[in-house]
């Protein structure tokens, strides 16, 4: 009876490290954004299904003048990976943490923005706040260096209990901490000071038409365990 009791606990003890390590894994799993060569799994901000955007060899772009668009589905704690590249004068971005609202006109009233832009030929000078990688006129990002105009960048974005890092072409660019107040006082100085910007712990991915072109490839998600 022992020796069938031993064996009976020893096959429910591996169960259960097999059931966890399936479920850590699936928890794990990377989710690719850009689904069955199509537009699939985003929306106009406060729009429908019809974005305006393409979708053509898994590249995922727009000419300009489609508007933003953001996931249908809401993250909290993630790992995000993209590739971009933009044209000559060109800019875009990459945001979180998107609260969808009639209230929010604009998803940049609510959402962070990793700032995609051509820090060399844009028109208007720009501050070290408003270059590639930056917190979008809040916080400058350090030794950020992108690739030449239409060429692709990699970036990753982490999210996890409010902190967040910003990584271009393999390292880290920027951090910063949701709520803090150091974050707070660099928010009050920029122009969105008195909105609701940067408040939400969890929210939608947002991929900015600023009217220029702009392309986004390998774009997907990973889940972070809390």
């Amino acid at each position: 009876m022992k020796k069938k009791y031993y064996i009976k606990t020893i096959i429910t003890l591996i169960s259960c490290i097999l059931l966890t390590s399936h479920s850590t894994r699936h928890k794990e799993e990377w989710i690719d954004l850009i689904q069955n060569n199509s537009t699939e799994g985003w929306h106009k901000y406060l729009g429908g299904k019809d974005t305006g955007w393409e979708v053509k060899n898994k590249v995922l772009f727009t000419k300009g003048k489609n508007g933003d668009i953001v996931t249908d589905l809401i993250f909290e704690n993630f790992e995000l990976v993209l590739e971009w590249k933009i044209e000559k004068g060109g800019n875009s971005g990459v945001f979180i943490n998107v609260v969808e609202s009639p209230e929010h006109k604009r998803m940049y009233e609510t959402g962070p923005e990793f700032q995609i832009i051509d820090n060399i030929n844009y028109p208007q000078k720009l501050t070290e706040e408003q270059k590639v990688g930056a917190l979008s006129d809040v916080k400058a990002p350090v030794n950020a260096i992108p690739k030449s105009v239409g060429q692709w960048n990699l970036t990753k974005i982490i999210v996890n209990n409010g902190h967040i890092e910003h990584w271009l072409n393999g390292k880290k660019i920027l951090q910063y901490t949701l709520d803090s107040e150091e974050l707070r006082e660099e928010i009050n100085k920029s122009k969105f000071a008195g909105l609701p910007y940067a408040k939400a712990k969890s929210g939608r991915i947002g991929l900015q038409d600023h009217g220029d072109p702009v392309y986004y490839r390998n774009i997907k998600i990973r889940i972070i365990n809390k």
